[in-house]
């Protein structure tokens, strides 16, 4: 049952939603048996006050006040308690606020619940009004919501065959081409960096390349990192840096929650999905710190560090979706701590070298709370890639992390400006209204609207 509907029956719930200097005369209108359980309540007019009160029937009705600078989160938090019944929204607030807070709404009733032997109660519908594109909010909530199931999978499910399984099962519902280049077949089609990750695994490494669309449509190409579980490789991570590591494939999960948008809203595009999916594992076969590893652009890449595995399989994946010289090229990862000590766990370090590109992608990010910060390709720092027996090394000096990892990447593109590099959290470390703990889609709602609004679709 979707979260989210137009309209509801008879006898459904009310969710008034009220600004501060609308609540006298609200409250002046209730009977008694209201103003009684408000009073009980100690209800205070302030933004962020909510109350449960009697409605007509069996059911309880909510009172909510928000502020001017409400969000769309301002009622993400009411699914996680209230009731699994319907509620019809109340408010005063233009179409526009209303389809924000419904998506805060739907994003608020996620649950993850499939590892659990008693499944999660049923989540609360809300009805807002014919005059708003409920299609829309909900392509945009399954779009996170897939992000978020794949991270939460534990790698016991969600190795290198199981992600390219849900790619193929992705890709069959909006009728889009599947392949996948597995194990040796990687070498044979000039892949090795990506064959070299995943050796060690007892799941073959592979890369998903799926195709929709026009093909003389803009093109647009995302690629996302699949580093399925992390170990770190022969450069193994403690035990405590392990525990979160079936989210290292947060970037291709990111990836396919924003196709699954692209191609539910059917825009204009020609959209390319590749996702080179791999774990970094330990064994006899196992890639070696000082290996030097040939690249599908040509350039040998000494590896400094093999818990850099992540540069290392986006770099193959880049320069083949470099190769079409689309109209844009982005990229998705988990990829350094540096840009989690950047910016925090929020926020999307975002890596371009085109001003124009990196405001508009800032801009829609403010406007749908769904935040991205720029830091810079500073080219100085190149240098501490340097290597003395190979093209380019794979790590730094350990300062500037995340700006030596995009670095990295930039030179395996060769026409940049069309690049956009994303490094994030992937995770949800606290619990906020609308984000639960765990798997969590970054910069995807705002990467859907710029892409909606550049190729003929302009978004809200």
């Amino acid at each position: 049952m979707n979260a989210i509907v137009k309209r509801t029956e008879d006898g459904a719930g009310i969710l008034w939603l009220l600004r501060p200097e609308e609540y006298p005369a609200w409250h002046e209108t209730r009977d008694d048996t209201v103003r009684a359980c408000l009073a009980a309540a100690a209800f205070r007019a302030e933004p962020g006050e909510q109350a449960v009160i009697p409605g007509e029937g069996e059911h309880a009705d909510i009172v909510k006040i928000i502020g001017e600078d409400a969000d769309m989160w301002a009622i993400a938090d009411i699914p996680k308690s209230a009731p699994g019944r319907a509620y019809r929204l109340e408010t005063s607030l233009a179409a526009e606020q209303r389809a924000a807070l419904a998506l805060g709404w739907g994003l608020g009733c996620y649950v993850f619940d499939r590892y659990r032997r008693e499944p999660a109660p049923a989540r609360p519908v809300l009805a807002i009004g014919d005059d708003i594109d409920i299609a829309g909010i909900i392509r945009e909530v399954e779009g996170v919501c897939l992000a978020r199931d794949l991270i939460n999978t534990p790698a016991i499910d969600m190795l290198p065959d199981r992600l390219a399984a849900a790619a193929r099962s992705l890709a069959g519902r909006h009728d889009a081409t599947f392949r996948e280049i597995i194990g040796d077949d990687l070498l044979e089609e000039n892949y090795p960096m990506i064959h070299a990750v995943g050796a060690a695994s007892a799941v073959a490494p592979r890369l998903i390349d799926m195709c929709w669309g026009d093909e003389k449509a803009p093109k647009v190409t995302l690629v996302g990192k699949g580093v399925c579980f992390d170990s770190g490789g022969l450069d193994l991570k403690p035990s405590s840096g392990m525990l979160l590591m079936k989210k290292d494939m947060g970037g291709a999960a990111n990836v396919l929650g924003l196709a699954s948008m692209i191609m539910d809203a059917s825009l204009p595009i020609r959209l390319r999905v590749l996702i080179p999916a791999v774990e970094n594992a330990v064994s006899g076969n196992a890639y070696r710190p000082g290996d030097i590893l040939k690249s599908r652009k040509g350039l040998t890449v000494e590896v400094g560090n093999t818990d850099a595995e992540g540069r290392l399989v986006l770099a193959d994946a880049l320069s083949a979706g470099d190769e079409e010289n689309p109209d844009l090229l982005i990229d998705m990862a988990t990829l350094t701590g540096a840009a989690r000590v950047a910016v925090g766990l929020e926020i999307a370090a975002m890596f371009t070298p085109n001003d124009a590109l990196a405001g508009e992608l800032a801009g829609w990010g403010e406007r749908r709370c769904d935040p991205l910060w720029r830091l810079p390709l500073w080219q100085s720092y190149a240098k501490q890639l340097d290597s003395k027996f190979a093209d380019i090394n794979n790590t730094g000096n350990g300062f500037g992390g995340a700006i030596t990892a995009a670095l990295f990447l930039q030179r395996f593109i060769g026409q940049p400006q069309n690049w956009l590099h994303l490094d994030f959290m992937g995770w949800n470390t606290t619990e906020r209204p609308g984000r639960p703990v765990g798997g969590e889609a970054f910069a995807i709602r705002a990467l859907y609207a710029m892409i909606a609004g550049r190729f003929g679709t302009p978004a809200a």
